[in-house]
């Protein structure tokens, strides 16, 4: 049986109608899709990839800065959010995104990258809880759910403090 391919590629303004969808379907909610089209405007830089199956759009994700209060403001991104097409889902396409996702980080000089997730599906990419990295959020969240994943060995190594995502993420 021919199982299809899955490419990953940055977004194009093209896409932006159909992110959108995707986001809104994933969700079951406008809010992320906003969030989405408000960070295209404001953030800087931001990562914005989608995935591609048979010449359709089938997953998007996202990542924008975040700050720490540290004397030095390293370079860290947010992943937030990440969505697949509820027909797609549970298929590895999420996995693809992130990985892609990571990569981009880390070529653009990105030294970590937070995430609000699920616990038992982020650290097979190397998060982990950010406290034990001296990290907290802005928002309430459960601990476990708020991780880390260092994209330079070290680098949150005498860093701790409070991650604040973009005012934007008030939307949601």
């Amino acid at each position: 049986m021919y199982e299809p391919v899955v490419t990953v590629r940055a977004e194009n303004s093209d896409d932006i109608g159909v992110v959108r969808r995707v986001n809104e379907l994933a969700f079951g909610s406008p809010n992320e899709a906003a969030l989405v089209d408000a960070l295209r405007i404001a953030a800087d830089p931001y990562i914005s990839l989608v995935a591609i199956e048979r010449a359709q759009i089938i997953g998007h994700i996202f990542f924008s800065p975040v700050s720490i209060e540290t004397p030095d403001n390293i370079k860290a991104m947010g992943l937030a959010p990440m969505a697949v097409l509820p027909a797609h889902q549970n298929r590895g396409v999420g996995s693809l995104l992130v990985r892609e996702g990571l990569r981009e980080c880390e070529r653009i000089g990105c030294y970590f990258v937070v995430v609000v997730g699920h616990p038992e599906y982020y650290p097979r990419f190397g998060f982990v809880p950010a406290n034990q990295k001296g990290l907290r959020c802005e928002y309430e969240v459960p601990p476990e759910a708020f991780m880390v994943a260092e994209l330079k060995a070290g680098a949150l190594t005498g860093r701790q403090g409070l991650v604040k995502y973009r005012p934007e993420f008030a939307l949601v």
